[in-house]
């Protein structure tokens, strides 16, 4: 997949965003009526074997029937999940998080559906799951939209890509080449334009030595001092 910068609008992502969610949510509702209508609670059709069935179940939980003590929890999270994606597709301008975040938006408000309209009460119904891989537990299209927007979010972030269709990679390089311009910019360091400072022999420089050397104070021993013991004598 091209991890490179997708132009265009904001608008034109969120769109597809939207287009992505509506899609989904449209497969899982004709799907769970053409179930609905096709079958009984149990009942099995073999599409492969043993392997891909088709049977009808009532799933007051979570995704693959997990959690079905906690249905009005399930709502609550599943409302927060469409409000947040809804928020974030704001920002998008990558096509890629568009159908990612459309993906899982739709499979969030299509087993929300459920919930809201289904028996037995609003924010207490029953989930229509009907798809059976071996031993797997039943899902449905809804749930199948989570799970495929979920591993994408990790491979795009994997990649490195932004939600504004950057690479993290890109970004780091540029911020980067900003600082060593600041810093290489003339006229910014300490005292610019100022000569450095002469170096003395020994390695230091003119400011530290200051000027010539004067006599100590007291230091008046000179070649024609020295005292010879017992002179005069």
């Amino acid at each position: 997949m091209t991890t490179a910068r997708t132009p265009g609008p904001r608008r034109q992502r969120y769109l597809l965003l939207v287009l992505v969610a509506l899609t989904a949510v449209g497969l899982d509702l004709l799907t769970k009526e053409w179930v609905l209508a096709t079958f009984r609670e149990g009942e099995r059709l073999d599409v492969i074997g043993e392997i891909v069935q088709f049977t009808l179940v009532f799933n007051t939980g979570a995704a693959f029937s997990m959690g079905t003590d906690y249905t009005w929890v399930f709502s609550t999270i599943a409302t927060i999940v469409v409000c947040v994606i809804a928020y974030i597709g704001l920002r998008v301008r990558s096509a890629w998080w568009a159908v990612t975040l459309g993906l899982m938006m739709g499979g969030a408000a299509g087993n929300l559906v459920d919930r809201i309209f289904r028996e037995p009460e609003p924010f207490h119904g029953a989930v229509v799951d009907f798809i059976k891989v071996m031993d797997f537990p039943v899902f449905n299209i809804a749930d199948s939209c989570v799970v495929v927007g979920a591993c994408l979010v990790v491979a795009l972030t994997f990649k490195g890509l932004e939600l504004d269709g950057s690479l993290v990679s890109e970004a780091a390089d540029g911020k980067g080449g900003a600082d060593t311009a600041d810093a290489a910019e003339p006229g910014t360091g300490p005292q610019a334009g100022a000569e450095p400072d002469a170096v003395a022999p020994g390695g230091a420089t003119a400011a530290d030595t200051g000027p010539a050397t004067a006599d100590r104070p007291g230091d008046d021993t000179g070649p024609d001092d020295t005292t010879t013991e017992g002179k005069g004598q």
